[in-house]
């Protein structure tokens, strides 16, 4: 087996390709391999000398010895939000493309089935992890969330060998499996200090406008023919029911 020593890692993922219909899964496929290949050449990168690993909505990239660590967080990673912000501006919210993206640098090799080390597993778990679903879901019209590992962090956002600033990265806790470690996110045009990591995913429903009756979710369960309205601190606080309730045993009011 032939080692590849350590290397520079990329891997990307689509948020929300699942749950797309086949012509907008085929519009993705088509244009997150374009993408990455115009931010790459934008970085001054030569894309047909990384060895890649294709999923349909992912990639997963191990870059030649000597390629530049800055130029992939920096560069590369302007030139990617910008692409994709220019390919969603013609379309529907609910048909944006957005992005993951994590970088790594560690040992890698080539096995029977993809790539085998400890270094694309981290980057892997990195990249599915749930602080940076999150910050992907709760920063508002963005289209690319990037993690780094504390080997890239260190070496290249600490040491100033990039134009992003430390302060605009967080730094998380990454739980997966039989990984646990640390990553340092940055979503380009948003402050990632302000966003809830440890939210749910953002859906394209609208919240409710006001004085909206809720339905089930939103405080009223199928059936209940009640609804509960809140009150300022200090307020009365009205329950009104419109239906038959059977509830043997069950206590209304607000306790303090």
């Amino acid at each position: 087996m032939t080692v590849f020593g350590r290397r520079l890692l990329l891997a990307v993922d689509a948020k929300g390709y699942g749950r797309a219909g086949a012509l907008l899964q085929g519009q993705y496929q088509e244009a997150i391999p374009r993408l990455l290949g115009e931010a790459a050449e934008a970085a001054g990168f030569d894309r047909s000398a990384w060895e890649r690993q294709f999923a349909g909505d992912s990639e997963f990239a191990v870059l030649p010895e000597g390629a530049s660590e800055p130029a992939l967080v920096d560069t590369f990673m302007r030139a990617l939000d910008a692409g994709l912000r220019a390919f969603n501006s013609t379309r529907l919210r609910e048909a944006w493309l957005e992005l993951r993206a994590a970088v790594h640098f560690g040992s890698v090799s080539p096995g029977a089935n993809g790539f085998i080390g400890k270094a694309p597993v981290e980057i892997g778990r990195i990249l599915d992890s749930r602080p940076l679903r999150a910050a992907l879901a709760g920063a508002e019209d963005a289209c690319l969330a990037v993690a780094v590992s504390s080997t890239v962090f260190n070496d290249v956002v600490r040491e100033a060998y990039t134009a992003i600033r430390v302060k605009e990265f967080r730094e998380v806790r990454i739980e997966a499996k039989e990984h646990s470690g640390r990553a340092w996110i940055w979503v380009p045009g948003h402050d990632v200090h302000l966003l809830d990591l440890e939210g749910a995913e953002r859906t394209t429903a609208e919240p409710p406008g006001p004085g909206a009756e809720p339905g089930p979710g939103r405080g009223e369960g199928p059936g209940s023919g009640g609804r509960q309205e809140a009150a300022p601190a200090g307020d009365v606080v009205v329950q009104q029911f419109t239906g038959t309730v059977h509830a043997t045993g069950g206590v209304f009011g607000i306790s303090k």
